[in-house]
């Protein structure tokens, strides 16, 4: 074989390389499962590649090609391996914003699914008194509105009471995560059965005439750890969908992508719940004013607003990018185009 002949058969293959390479080393969204592998075989090709061309082909130009691809990706490869610094910078940089970003269709119908029944029931509790009689006898409800609900978060040491608090907030998440495995069923029935639980005692407290007090305890740890949970729901809702409908993919393909990506979500939640319980630990039963604790739960949730939203919108930007740079050099010579 000519060297014309090699190098019309192989460049393809150098060109896809250099552009894993280039991914692998900018501080961009990590390499998906299926790029790492294809990289590592094509890093190994191309080192083949290079020992034949040393010994057969005897061309100095090519050679130095040829030596610096492999030298910058056997630099990407291992670099970005070893360096587990950046592969969490990267998680939370890019990864997790842009799992979340890309789920906000389901976040919506996650959010509905639990905000509806919640607003449903306090409605009917706090304008009912027949509803609220069947609940718990009038002694019953003024001991959860005035002294019970409020007792139950200081009900432990507060390091105690947040772990415990997280464990559970993590059951949830992940419940309602998993349970999208059943077409979205199990999932949608987490998000209702919760959005009751919280409406029933939004409802007690409005018709007792204490709506500010029952907002001044949730508000602070709620704004978080109920987004958090409507994410997560949203990550089963997705998973779920996927097998409704796989598009060009059989279900199991689709179900292995969707998986990963969505365990991206629970994993990334993880630091939200952590926040979530300190702030239901610490501040929620603390002694501060109800306008502080509410104004440190409202500060939290923006901040947490603002970087899904900048980080995953910028974070699918370069995404977008990539793909249509990785589409361009796919494309054959426009010399070789049919004309």
């Amino acid at each position: 074989m000519s060297i014309d002949q090699f190098i019309s058969e192989h460049e393809r293959t150098w060109i896809r390389l250099e552009l894993l390479s280039k991914q692998a080393r900018k501080r961009k969204p990590n390499l998906s499962a299926a790029e790492l592998d294809e990289f590592v075989g094509l890093y190994q090709q191309v080192s083949n590649q290079l020992s034949h061309v040393r010994t057969n082909l005897v061309d100095p130009a090519l050679t130095a090609r040829l030596t610096r691809v492999v030298a910058e990706a056997n630099g990407a490869l291992y670099g970005t391996r070893g360096n587990a610094v950046r592969g969490i910078s990267d998680f939370f940089r890019f990864t997790f914003p842009l799992a979340v970003w890309s789920a906000r269709r389901f976040i919506v119908i996650s959010a509905a699914l639990t905000f509806v029944p919640a607003l449903v029931v306090a409605m009917w509790l706090g304008v009912s008194d027949r509803a609220i009689d069947s609940l718990a006898d009038e002694a019953a409800q003024q001991a959860y509105v005035t002294e019970d609900f409020e007792a139950y978060y200081s009900s432990a040491p507060a390091a105690q009471f947040s772990t415990e608090v997280l464990v559970n907030n993590i059951q949830v998440s992940f419940m309602a995560f998993a349970a999208g495995i059943a077409f979205c069923v199990g999932t949608a029935y987490i998000l209702a059965f919760n959005g009751v639980n919280l409406g029933v005692a939004m409802g007690l407290f409005y018709n007792v005439g204490e709506p500010s007090l029952f907002w001044g305890l949730i508000l602070p740890h709620g704004l978080l750890e109920l987004s958090a949970i409507v994410i997560a729901g949203a990550a089963g809702l997705r998973l779920g969908w996927t097998l409704i409908a796989p598009g060009d993919q059989t279900r199991a393909q689709a179900l292995a992508g969707e998986g990963r990506r969505s365990v991206n979500v629970i994993i990334g939640l993880m630091l939200a719940f952590i926040v979530a319980g300190l702030i239901e630990g610490f501040v929620t039963p603390s002694g501060l004013s109800t306008p502080i604790r509410v104004g440190i739960g409202v500060l939290v949730q923006a901040v947490f607003m603002l970087y899904i939203v900048a980080q995953g919108r910028y974070a699918e930007a370069l995404q977008q990018t990539e793909a249509l740079q990785q589409t361009e050099s796919q494309s054959p010579p426009l010399a070789f185009m049919p004309r």
